[in-house]
């Protein structure tokens, strides 16, 4: 696959992952949720996203660092993309270990019956994705510097 193509795909795959984080993240700040409402928002979103967004986060780690190959001999882009691809391993950790087993006990939860430690279950699964969302925003950031860097 040509080294164009490779990295406008990277950055159309990072940028719209970064984009669905930003979204969640500037819009649907839970704590101001009453219980009722946090279930259905967030179970919506759990059925719509659980899988989708792991498969662009690692289908957008796949391309950066098939990128980086490409780039092997141009040691700055090589390393900047390294560097993109460590934030974005980090952001595929903190889902899986800490928004994802969160994730599993709120599609447990009943609407008419909150739990009684669902607020600290809430905040902590909000910590995780602005923590996330810092991590991809980086990445990001990283792979679309790294293609400047190419270009000029």
């Amino acid at each position: 696959m040509s080294q164009d193509l490779v990295r406008f795909f990277n950055i159309l795959l990072a940028g719209l992952l970064a984009g669905s984080v930003f979204v969640i993240w500037a819009g649907y700040d839970p704590s101001a949720y009453p219980y009722e409402t946090y279930v259905d928002q967030q179970q919506g979103a759990i059925r719509g996203l659980n899988t989708l967004m792991p498969l662009m986060g690692f289908s957008t780690l796949l391309l950066t660092a098939l990128s980086a190959y490409q780039q092997r001999d141009n040691r700055p882009v090589l390393i900047t993309l390294v560097i993109a691809m460590v934030f974005m391993v980090g952001s595929a950790l903190t889902t899986r270990f800490g928004n994802q087993p969160i994730n599993a006990v709120v599609m447990t939860w009943d609407k008419a019956s909150p739990p009684q430690d669902w607020t600290i279950l809430r905040d902590q699964w909000w910590s995780y994705h602005c923590l996330r969302a810092i991590t991809t925003f980086c990445g990001f950031a990283l792979v679309i510097w790294s293609a400047l860097r190419r270009a000029g």
